[in-house]
Order: structure tokens, then sequence, then C-alpha cells
């Protein structure tokens, strides 16, 4: 299926213009493959993958960098990245004030459980995390409950 060259929207058959940007579907205006790949960068699924990688810091270098910021799939993918971590890093803080309140000694039964509690959260993130990748390399938009709608909206 051909693509926009100018936003990287997808092209409908036969259509003589681009339903996202009104770039003529003619000529220079079509790119075979998706924009990343027409310049020699790499394609939107493996960019896309990438975005998981470090979190919001790869999530805020694919919305920045040329070939990738005008391609919806790897926006949707970064901002979901993005707004992933934040979740992450705001259940950790709260998740840590809530153990460190509640627990006066490392030693406690108490504290053995919550920290079993965090292991096996961590590894739901981990999993869900590689999931995502997964999902992101078969070239599929993946949503999240409440992130992905969100990370929708802010791609386009």
């Amino acid at each position: 299926m051909p693509f926009c060259a100018k936003c990287g929207g997808q092209l409908a058959e036969g259509a003589s213009f681009c339903a996202s940007c009104g770039t003529p579907a003619g000529g220079s205006g079509v790119a075979s493959a998706t924009p990343a790949a027409a310049s020699g960068a790499m394609s939107s699924n493996i960019a896309a993958l990438l975005t998981y990688i470090l979190g919001f810091i790869t999530g805020i270098i694919f919305l920045v960098i040329d070939p990738y910021k005008n391609d919806r799939f790897v926006r949707f993918h970064a901002f979901q990245s993005i707004f992933l971590s934040v979740v992450w890093i705001a259940f950790r803080l709260v998740w840590g004030s809530i153990v460190v309140g509640l627990i006066w000694s490392p030693f406690s039964p108490l504290g053995a459980f919550l920290g079993l509690i965090s292991m096996l959260v961590s590894l739901a993130f981990l999993a869900c995390v590689i999931f995502l990748m997964y999902k992101a390399y078969n070239n599929e938009r993946f949503k999240l409950p409440v992130i992905g709608d969100l990370a929708a909206k802010q791609a386009g």
C-alpha cells in the first residue's frame, strides 16, 4: 500500500490526493514504502519497536528526529512509550512512599511481602513493554486501555 511522502499517511488505492495533508498522490508525493524506508532510514516497525527501549527517552528522540516525526505509526508508539513511562514512574514514586510509610524495619514480614509484590509488578511491566515491542514490530497499533487512546489522539 502506498504512503504519502510528505506526512506518512496511508493512501487509499487509486487516491489522487492524500486524505491527511492534501498532497497530490502522483509523482513525487507517493512513496512505495513507508516514508522512513523511502529515505534510506530504518523501517517504521523497527523505529516503533525502538521507542520502547529506554521508555520516554527514546520516545522523545523518535518524536524529534526527521523521518520519523512525520510517521503516524512511529508517533503513536513514541507517545504510548512516553505515557507508559510516566505512569510507571508515578507508580514507583507512590508505591515507594507507601512502602516507606508502612515499614520501619526492612526485615519485617510486611516488608518481604511488599517487596515480593513490587517485584511481581515490575515483571508485569517488563512483560507489557516486551508485548508492545512485539506488536510494534508486527506493524500493529495495540492500544493500552487509557494510555493508548491518549497516544492515538496525540499522534494524529
